[in-house]
């Protein structure tokens, strides 16, 4: 039989690489909040994001969860602890990034394939840039957001839009996202996966969750992106319902986003401690190594 073993993780294998990329992407979103911006003219040079994290989790593991986690732990550290929620608004931003690090994931079938690892990272970034960008777009051409890059020109969003989607992923695409997945991958395949009980994946393995871009998935990201471009339209108008501010973000200053920060790392820490705990109740001897569960 040339069957090849179906690639699958437990509940709890599932659970545990959700809150780890929750809690290591709330993490690194915080620090990005404390990165100052530089100007080179009209060009505005920013950390957008550490999208390594989540897409090294996608790549290693279930992108679905990992994905989903990450784009959750954005909401819960870099709103909800600050003590503010946009609303619809943070749903166009959930469906998007987790989408993009979700097909990056799936793109990638050997690990260790450096050509795919780069290509998926990029591809994931430019997936996420080009859905925020467009949803932008959109709003302006319906009217639900004002634009006043040249006034009465709303086709003018679109030289604006195209500029910003260009600096974010040959910056911080390429700087924050590609080089970084492109070492890490390779360097911690076969070594994190055992934190969790669970064989690499490889080759002779079929993993349930990658494989080629289907047209399933191609109609999936259209329905996600229209739901986000809803969303987000939404959330310029009255029926913006979910939105609230405490103001401690005000009060606090920097203090919030430190705050923020020591609860992720607090997650992240018990997260880790808690793999390598059972990985050492686990520990197989001699021969039964071979045998760690797929599932």
């Amino acid at each position: 039989m040339n069957r090849k073993t179906l690639y699958t993780l437990t509940s709890s294998q599932k659970m545990m690489i959700f809150v780890l990329s929750m809690s290591l992407y709330g993490l690194s979103n915080m620090f990005t909040e404390l990165i100052p911006e530089f100007r080179l003219g009209p060009i505005e040079l920013s950390v957008e994001y550490f999208a390594f994290i989540p897409l090294t989790l996608c790549m290693l593991f279930h992108p679905l969860y990992a994905a989903v986690g990450a784009a959750l732990g954005e909401v819960i550290f870099g709103e909800l602890m600050l003590g503010q929620f946009g609303g619809l608004g943070e749903l166009e931003k959930f469906l998007t990034f987790s989408f993009a690090m979700y097909v990056a994931g799936r793109m990638v079938r050997n690990p260790q394939n450096r050509l795919q690892v780069g290509t998926a990272a990029i591809t994931g970034v430019i997936i996420h840039q080009l859905c925020s960008s467009l949803v932008d777009i959109g709003k302006v051409w319906i009217g639900v957001e004002e634009f006043e890059a040249v006034p009465g020109l709303a086709q003018s969003v679109v030289i604006v839009e195209g500029v910003g989607f260009l600096n974010d992923v040959l910056f911080s695409g390429i700087l924050f996202a590609l080089l970084p997945t492109l070492y890490l991958v390779p360097r911690l395949y076969g070594k994190i996966e055992p934190l969790l009980g669970i064989k690499p994946r490889d080759k002779s393995t079929k993993y349930e969750a990658a494989g080629v871009i289907s047209p399933k998935l191609v109609l999936s990201g259209i329905a996600l992106a229209l739901i986000a471009f809803g969303a987000e339209s939404l959330s310029e108008t009255d029926w913006n319902f979910g939105e609230w501010d405490s103001g401690l973000a005000d009060r606090l200053g920097s203090g919030a986003i430190w705050l923020s920060i020591a609860a992720a790392a607090v997650v992240a820490v018990i997260v880790l401690l808690t793999m390598r705990a059972k990985r050492t109740r686990s520990i197989p001897t001699g021969d039964e190594s071979e045998n760690l569960p797929y599932a």
